[in-house]
């Protein structure tokens, strides 16, 4: 199928055609929790979701976690009064009290399911995934409740997220897995050699998350901005972001910048077509936290690289480990 945005592509078992990247709703959870990315306006994230809808991406990827519960609840804000609803995406097993502090579990996920449909305000979530499969002792007894989940019609598809192989296999036993979530870029490349081609042989869609790796690849981090990062920003421990990688990482995005000139995109553009130039992916999740950073990345929608340009990545890639 074809949109203003290029083909289509059926994700996993599901009836759901996607556009090439998805609306990434981790940012504009906010700051103030674990895993926050600083202060965020609410109305540039309802300006960013509304713009990439306008330009046609069709899907929209969120978890009850991020800001705990606010980004489900800005994803719902800003599909108020669209005629043109795109899928929406969230995810479940990581729970949280009223110190706002993070437990992972496998046990809440209906209840969680309950909360994530009422922020949303659906009758039903498109791909409902679990977020991380922990504790893994919990797997099957959330799988089930997944299961159950689709049945009954809250969720119409289920998915993983950042599952190995073995954890795929134990959940697929039960019910299929229609989709995973694995984060994937050239800066983190685990899942590449194994998990990408096992769920490329079983029919499982891939979308992966963090192909600019966090603002990293986007070619407008600097050191001056890594040390300027505020204090709720997740980014500020992550080791990508710390020397002796950060030099590293920091020229392999002015080598996307030099690509990406020669055809009028930005380096992030570059990086995200890095991605789906894998056959197990089917689309990438891309983060906006404002109208212009969206923007600004949709000709990753279409754009793509020449062999050449990738061999060219892949050859910087293996003289800078």
């Amino acid at each position: 199928m074809s949109t203003t945005l290029g083909t289509t592509h059926q994700l996993g078992n599901s009836d759901m055609q996607l556009t090439s990247i998805g609306f990434g709703a981790w940012a504009i959870g906010g700051g103030d929790w674990q895993y926050g990315w600083g202060p965020q306006d609410d109305d540039d994230s309802v300006a960013a979701i509304r713009r990439a809808i306008d330009a046609g991406i069709n899907w929209i990827d969120t978890a009850a976690v991020y800001g705990l519960g606010h980004s489900e609840e800005v994803v719902a804000r800003a599909l108020e009064g669209v005629s043109s609803k795109p899928y929406v995406f969230t995810k479940c097993a990581m729970t949280w009290g009223e110190d706002r502090k993070i437990v992972q579990t496998l046990k809440k996920i209906r209840q969680e399911c309950e909360d994530s449909l009422r922020r949303l305000k659906l009758e039903a979530i498109d791909l409902y995934q679990v977020h991380w499969p922990v504790p893994d002792e919990e797997l099957e007894e959330g799988w089930h409740t997944m299961a159950e989940l689709q049945k009954e019609g809250k969720v119409r598809w289920i998915g993983a997220s950042n599952f190995s192989i073995a954890q795929l296999e134990r959940a697929m036993e039960i019910a299929p897995v229609t989709s995973q979530q694995p984060p994937y870029s050239m800066i983190n490349r685990t899942y590449e050699a194994e998990n990408l081609p096992f769920c490329k042989e079983h029919g499982i869609g891939v979308i992966n998350y963090a192909p600019m790796h966090s603002g990293l690849l986007t070619g407008k981090m600097t050191k001056e901005r890594v040390a300027s990062f505020p204090a709720n920003d997740f980014r500020r421990n992550s080791k990508s972001y710390q020397e002796p990688v950060l030099t590293r990482n920091l020229a392999l995005a002015d080598l996307l910048k030099e690509i990406g000139a020669r055809h009028g995109v930005v380096a992030g553009v570059v990086a995200i077509a890095w991605t789906l130039h894998n056959p197990a992916i089917t689309s990438a999740i891309v983060g906006g936290r404002s109208a212009a950073q969206v923007e600004e990345i949709l000709p990753a929608a279409t754009f793509r690289l020449s062999e050449d340009e990738f061999s060219e990545i892949g050859k910087f890639l293996a003289e800078h480990p």
